[in-house]
């Protein structure tokens, strides 16, 4: 999911669990009969630089799906900050869309409210069924063993990116590949005048992409196999302060950064303010801002050693957006041509180069637009280092308590506080307290 998915995530309390099961959302309007309404709604999540470029972006396609079928999509692109909590009004009001986007991180939480059409082996036929689609984001898409709650849009993955005359300044001939060159680095870079690496200490989200990643290296996990909370564990304690001591200890994410939650990361290390940054593929969005991609490079994130691959050396979450359809709606055949054509090769290739994003629909990977050194490094982390977040009920309120505790850290990280395994601990004992009853 995009990470400008930002920290008012975190003021959503998310009784997902007790929302409504039988409930939905789906409110077709405009003409044609009640059988078959010519009209549809759909809710876009903000994926570009702004709600416009999205606009830009969206309504040619938009409009290429009236003139093939008939049927008009209303578009309205919601920013992240909104995005969650219009979807909860809309599982318990039953007035929503017909068809919106999720971050896939939300896929088994909107999944318990019983509001999402379930993609069965018979729904996935109607779109060309689900051997058409990327393992690896179908992972993202609910929990284990029950249908898809949505279908994966776009996949995404972090990697690091690095300005190449900020490191040539200081003398560095690569990227790093493990956390202690990382850190060696940002001494050279510092000595050089410049600052080391960009992070959004105050969104939540964020702060749990890096945080799971930084638990599977040190071989932990933040719940237990039955899928209840396991925030205290050693391993995760000492997982998450590794990641804020790359504030508090190492001083490569700049005090500042604590207060960050709106992509000021990424603008900064736009502007030449940063030597690297840790997102998701960034491309678009660097465009956006007037960075020449000649001026950056891009390599697979850190691990604690050796390369990225499976176990202790995941890298990445399985980053992504997945498209839904409300049960409830008034034109379940319509909101299904839709997500074909949403998923179709020629639509995912369109989509998919406008966002900087990887098609999860493996045959339209085979573009040339996907092929480019950027996204092979995007293309194989997903294939071979990422892993996908807890697909537990709790996900969403799991993102809200630690992500904030996270952001505390780093608070008293940036205000010269200790931060230490006490402390650390003591902030995931407070998470974990405030996640709901199984």
């Amino acid at each position: 999911m995009r990470s400008i998915r930002a920290a008012a995530v975190g003021a959503v309390t998310l009784s997902l669990a007790l929302a409504a099961t039988a409930c939905g959302g789906g409110s077709s309007t405009g003409g044609g009969s009640d059988d078959s309404p010519r009209t549809l709604t759909y809710w876009a999540s903000n994926q570009g630089a702004s709600v416009a470029m999205d606009k830009k972006v969206l309504q040619p396609e938009l409009d290429k799906f009236e003139k093939q079928t008939g049927i008009k999509v209303e578009l309205e692109v919601v920013p992240w900050s909104d995005l969650l909590n219009r979807i909860l009004t809309a599982t318990t009001s039953g007035q929503g869309p017909d068809v919106l986007n999720i971050g896939n991180t939300w896929s088994a939480s909107l999944q318990a409210t019983g509001a999402l059409l379930p993609w069965d082996e018979q729904n996935f036929a109607k779109i060309g069924g689900r051997d058409r689609f990327a393992e690896t984001a179908l992972g993202s898409t609910g929990v284990p063993g029950k249908d898809p709650a949505a279908v994966p849009l776009y996949s995404m993955a972090y990697a690091l990116y690095y300005n190449k005359k900020i490191f040539a300044d200081a003398g560095i001939s690569k990227p790093p590949a493990t956390w202690d060159e990382l850190i060696a680095d940002g001494k050279k870079i510092k000595a050089a005048g410049a600052s080391v690496l960009g992070a959004e200490g105050a969104n939540l989200s964020e702060n749990i992409h890096h945080v799971f990643v930084f638990a599977k290296q040190h071989g932990a996990d933040f719940f237990t196999a039955d899928g209840k909370p396991d925030f205290t564990s050693p391993k995760v304690v000492e997982a998450v302060k590794s990641y804020v001591d790359l504030m508090a200890e190492h001083e490569v994410i700049p005090a500042g950064d604590a207060e960050y939650a709106q992509n000021q990361s990424v603008s900064d290390f736009a502007k030449g303010k940063q030597a690297m940054l840790l997102w998701q593929s960034a491309a678009a969005n660097l465009k956006s801002q007037g960075m020449s991609e000649d001026a950056y490079g891009i390599a697979p994130v850190p691990v604690i050693s050796g390369k990225p691959g499976s176990g202790t050396q995941v890298n990445s979450a399985v980053m992504g957006i997945n498209i839904a359809v409300f049960k409830n709606t008034d034109n379940l055949d319509g909101a299904t041509k839709f997500v074909k054509f949403m998923t179709s090769d020629a639509e995912q290739k369109i989509l998919n180069t406008a966002y900087s994003s990887i098609p999860p629909v493996t045959s339209a990977q085979d573009d040339p637009a996907f092929g480019t050194p950027a996204t092979a490094v995007l293309k194989n982390t997903l294939a071979t280092s990422a892993a996908a977040l807890p697909q537990v009920p709790s996900e969403s309120q799991f993102e809200t308590t630690v992500g904030t505790a996270v952001k505390e850290l780093f608070a008293d990280a940036a205000a010269g506080r200790a931060v230490t395994t006490d402390s650390v601990r003591a902030k995931l004992e407070k998470a974990q307290q405030q996640m709901p009853a199984a």
